[in-house]
């Protein structure tokens, strides 16, 4: 199957390519995008028995930050390189000066095989849900083991998979264990046809993702309420806007906090934000906060720094199954109450626990966001116990970390 599968993606990178060659002439962007993935890890020292881990975007290069400190930690001796897929998560990961980090090149062996000459890599870990055919299948030629941690598969994956079972598991040959966060996620597994041996439930490890930003810090008014809008989606801006102004009329000090999922539609809210003409900052000019009303949040890895601050924080993705929710974890751990939308289908157990621990309001439709905020404003009690549940059930569901390290380590 292996060589039907190069012959089919060759020929189709063929038939792209003129696109691709136009859109790298009219978009800098993208053109630095190619550029990053065709230097790959040749920007890197010469590395050998190296443990290869592999992030796609900012929410799993968060995770990989985690899981690269808990191993160190753990006396992991093997040098490390993380490679990510997404320009976000790249970003990011350049920021956090994680270690050899570069940005994961087309698919296709002729752009891999110089990424396993560099790296020489004992083991690959994917976190999540990264799965790349040649990647594996260049792997298992090599005798690479892999691992992926923290593993979730959507209900939607199960129908796409199994469309083509035998595909998924010639994909997946090289992969040794699968770490999943749920026995959902296992089961589902199971039913593509994965052998059980190979499937182990570890848990999340985000919920042992609670980093307190020290780095930035933002100060507001000794009396400012602090309403942190996180990693918000299309569709989603306008509403919150509508809430808000209503809601500053009622409580003179409220700070609004918007944060867009990608950095890149930044100008795109702000353009939104006009239109309700209200006093707003960005972020990246702003250096006082004290008498900000609306800020935009349009600098990356700032997010958590604003969570520490909230009075509630809302996280966005969820009032679309295309997008499936956001990591609603990172203001619970720190003892926010969190709203959240009914789409949560990246995001299922965490969303199920949140709920049920009363730790989290999950609401059916973004116009019922006025309403619940308004009532938390106004009983101080209500989100004290949100909070506290909410934070109780991350204490609770954490220890998948040092599980994971373990699993990576053992062989």
């Amino acid at each position: 199957m292996d060589f039907s599968y190069y012959i089919l993606t060759g020929g189709l990178l063929l038939l792209a390519s003129p696109f691709l060659i136009l859109r790298a002439l009219v978009s800098s962007s993208f053109r630095n995008q190619i550029q990053e993935k065709m230097v790959g890890a040749r920007s890197l020292p010469q590395l050998k028995n190296t443990l290869w881990i592999h992030a796609s975007s900012v929410g799993e290069v968060r995770l990989a930050k985690t899981l690269i400190a808990g191993l160190i930690k753990a006396g992991e001796s093997r040098p490390i390189a993380l490679s990510t897929f997404t320009p976000t998560g790249y970003a990011l990961a350049l920021e956090e000066k994680l270690p050899n980090v570069f940005r994961l090149p087309l698919d296709f062996p002729i752009w891999l095989n110089p990424v396993f000459a560099r790296l020489q890599p004992s083991k690959l870990v994917l976190i999540e849900a990264e799965l790349w055919p040649s990647l594996l299948r260049q792997c298992k030629r090599r005798n690479i083991p892999v691992i992926q941690v923290n593993g979730r598969v959507s209900e939607k994956s199960v129908q796409n998979y199994g469309k083509f079972p035998a595909f998924l598991l010639w994909m997946t040959e090289a992969i040794e264990k699968f770490s999943m966060r749920s026995q959902t996620d296992a089961d589902r597994l199971l039913k593509l046809g994965v052998a059980p041996e190979k499937i182990q439930v570890t848990g999340n490890i985000k919920f042992d993702v609670t980093s307190i930003s020290t780095e930035f810090q933002p100060e507001w008014k000794a009396d400012s309420q602090v309403l942190v809008f996180g990693s918000t989606r299309p569709g989603e801006e306008g509403p919150i806007m509508e809430a808000l102004v209503k809601l500053q009329k009622e409580f003179p000090n409220l700070v609004g906090v918007i944060a867009p999922r990608h950095m890149e539609r930044c100008r795109e809210v702000e353009d939104l934000i006009r239109e309700f003409e209200v006093d707003y900052a960005l972020l990246s000019k702003q250096d006082d906060l004290k008498n900000c009303a609306v800020l935009l949040v349009d600098s990356l890895g700032k997010l958590n720094a604003f969570y520490q601050t909230a009075t509630i924080a809302y996280v966005g993705g969820g009032f679309n199954p295309r997008f499936g929710g956001q990591n609603i974890l990172e203001p619970a751990a720190l003892g926010k109450p969190v709203l959240f939308g009914k789409f949560m289908n990246n995001f299922e157990e965490e969303a199920k626990l949140l709920t049920q621990s009363k730790g989290g309001l999950q609401l059916q439709n973004i116009e019922e966001l006025y309403d619940i905020l308004k009532r938390l404003l106004m009983n101080p009690d209500e989100r004290q116990r949100l909070g506290q549940s909410a934070e109780k059930t991350v204490q609770a569901n954490s220890g998948a970390l040092q599980r994971n390290i373990e699993l990576i380590q053992s062989a």
